[in-house]
């Protein structure tokens, strides 16, 4: 993928992929919902308390990957990078417009008021190293999928 393409396919609403080094195992990858806008970083919310913020809090950096599964012409972009800011999740500023992304306003609007007074953190990273392909463009056929 081109740069601009990788950036566009980024801002797509995906399930991302989160990856986050730990020192007792294997890295944590676990499903999650995010935020990108071409040209600027990654953010993710996650629970102040949970397994997710205790490990980025060590780390410091994350993996994000995205993909369609659209066959047989898969695409992923996968992005990581620093931990360049944390702050308390803003229910209107980030909470919100997060939660109308994955489900629309109004399943948005009640999914916020289901976790009224859970604290949150807003993780942002700033990509460093992009890896992407598109298979439509490789001119291959997968297998699997024939």
């Amino acid at each position: 993928m081109s740069e601009d393409e990788r950036q566009a396919f980024l801002a797509d609403v995906h399930i991302g992929v989160i990856s986050i080094e730990r020192e007792d195992g294997p890295p944590l990858a676990v499903p999650i919902w995010y935020g990108y806008e071409p040209g600027g970083n990654v953010w993710i919310t996650t629970g102040t308390d949970s397994l997710k913020s205790k490990l980025l809090n060590t780390a410091q950096r994350f993996s994000l990957c995205v993909q369609t599964e659209e066959a047989p012409f898969y695409s992923y972009v996968s992005v990581d990078g620093p931990v360049v800011s944390v702050e308390p999740t803003d229910e209107d500023g980030v909470g919100r417009p997060m939660a109308h992304r994955y489900f629309g306003a109004e399943l948005g609007d009640l999914y916020i008021e289901s976790i009224k007074g859970e604290a949150s953190l807003t993780w942002t990273m700033r990509p460093e190293r992009w890896w992407s392909v598109d298979y439509s463009k490789t001119g291959r056929i997968d297998p699997r999928t024939t």
